[in-house]
Protein backbone atom coordinates (compact mmCIF):
# COMPACT_ATOMS: atom_id res chain seq x y z
CA UNK A 1 0.00 0.00 0.00
CA UNK A 2 1.32 3.51 -0.57
CA UNK A 3 2.35 5.75 2.19
CA UNK A 4 -0.84 6.56 4.44
CA UNK A 5 -1.07 10.02 6.59
CA UNK A 6 -2.36 10.34 10.26
CA UNK A 7 -3.82 13.95 11.09
CA UNK A 8 -4.12 15.19 14.58
CA UNK A 9 -5.40 18.26 15.24
CA UNK A 10 -4.64 19.44 18.76
CA UNK A 11 -5.09 22.58 21.12
CA UNK A 12 -2.91 23.89 24.25
CA UNK A 13 -4.49 24.22 27.39
CA UNK A 14 -4.60 28.01 27.50
CA UNK A 15 -2.13 29.77 29.29
CA UNK A 16 0.17 26.99 28.26
CA UNK A 17 0.92 27.00 24.74
CA UNK A 18 4.99 27.32 25.25
CA UNK A 19 5.04 24.07 27.56
CA UNK A 20 2.84 22.60 25.21
CA UNK A 21 5.27 23.43 22.20
CA UNK A 22 8.31 21.93 24.05
CA UNK A 23 6.41 18.96 24.89
CA UNK A 24 4.72 18.28 21.58
CA UNK A 25 8.41 18.93 19.67
CA UNK A 26 10.84 17.25 22.38
CA UNK A 27 8.97 14.51 23.64
CA UNK A 28 5.88 13.45 21.74
CA UNK A 29 7.59 13.51 18.03
CA UNK A 30 10.02 11.28 18.97
CA UNK A 31 8.32 8.58 20.46
CA UNK A 32 5.76 8.71 17.58
CA UNK A 33 8.77 8.73 15.68
CA UNK A 34 10.62 5.52 16.84
CA UNK A 35 7.37 3.56 16.94
CA UNK A 36 7.73 0.95 13.66
CA UNK A 37 5.21 2.50 10.43
CA UNK A 38 5.58 5.80 11.41
CA UNK A 39 8.29 7.76 9.30
CA UNK A 40 7.86 11.65 9.33
CA UNK A 41 6.22 14.37 10.68
CA UNK A 42 5.50 17.67 10.07
CA UNK A 43 3.55 19.92 12.14
CA UNK A 44 1.44 23.37 11.30
CA UNK A 45 -0.02 26.06 12.90
CA UNK A 46 -2.79 28.08 12.09
CA UNK A 47 -2.16 31.02 10.05
CA UNK A 48 -3.82 34.78 10.52
CA UNK A 49 -7.25 35.20 11.89
CA UNK A 50 -10.40 33.14 10.61
CA UNK A 51 -13.31 34.79 9.91
CA UNK A 52 -14.81 32.19 12.48
CA UNK A 53 -13.21 30.85 15.41
CA UNK A 54 -11.18 27.92 14.70
CA UNK A 55 -11.62 24.70 16.74
CA UNK A 56 -7.88 23.61 16.10
CA UNK A 57 -4.84 26.14 16.08
CA UNK A 58 -2.59 22.98 15.73
CA UNK A 59 -2.15 20.39 13.02
CA UNK A 60 0.36 17.41 12.76
CA UNK A 61 0.70 14.81 9.71
CA UNK A 62 2.35 12.00 10.48
CA UNK A 63 3.52 9.87 7.19
CA UNK A 64 2.81 6.41 7.07
CA UNK A 65 4.98 3.59 5.71
CA UNK A 66 3.45 0.03 5.39
CA UNK A 67 -0.19 -1.20 6.85
CA UNK A 68 -1.40 1.55 8.53
CA UNK A 69 -3.72 -1.00 10.50
CA UNK A 70 -0.42 -2.50 11.85
CA UNK A 71 1.08 1.29 12.93
CA UNK A 72 -2.17 2.23 14.16
CA UNK A 73 -2.58 -0.41 16.59
CA UNK A 74 1.37 0.11 17.47
CA UNK A 75 0.33 3.62 18.59
CA UNK A 76 -2.63 2.43 20.18
CA UNK A 77 -0.69 0.01 22.35
CA UNK A 78 2.58 2.46 22.90
CA UNK A 79 3.45 3.93 26.22
CA UNK A 80 3.41 7.56 25.16
CA UNK A 81 4.47 10.82 27.29
CA UNK A 82 1.13 12.50 27.98
CA UNK A 83 1.45 16.17 28.86
CA UNK A 84 -1.02 17.72 30.59
CA UNK A 85 -0.31 20.78 28.69
CA UNK A 86 -2.93 19.17 26.14
CA UNK A 87 -5.92 20.05 25.93
CA UNK A 88 -7.91 17.23 25.89
CA UNK A 89 -10.50 17.82 22.55
CA UNK A 90 -8.02 16.19 20.18
CA UNK A 91 -8.64 15.02 15.88
CA UNK A 92 -7.14 12.05 14.95
CA UNK A 93 -8.32 10.92 11.96
CA UNK A 94 -5.96 8.15 9.27
CA UNK A 95 -6.14 9.01 5.71
CA UNK A 96 -4.97 6.27 2.71
CA UNK A 97 -4.19 7.37 -0.98
CA UNK A 98 -7.61 7.48 -3.01
CA UNK A 99 -7.88 5.16 -6.19
CA UNK A 100 -8.84 7.73 -8.90
CA UNK A 101 -12.63 6.18 -10.90
CA UNK A 102 -11.20 3.74 -13.32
Amino acid sequence: MDNAILVVRSNPVPGREDEYNKWYDGQHLPEILAIPGFAAARRYVLHGTPQAPPEFRYLTIYEIEGEVGDALARLASAELTASDSLDEGVSVVPYVPHAPAP
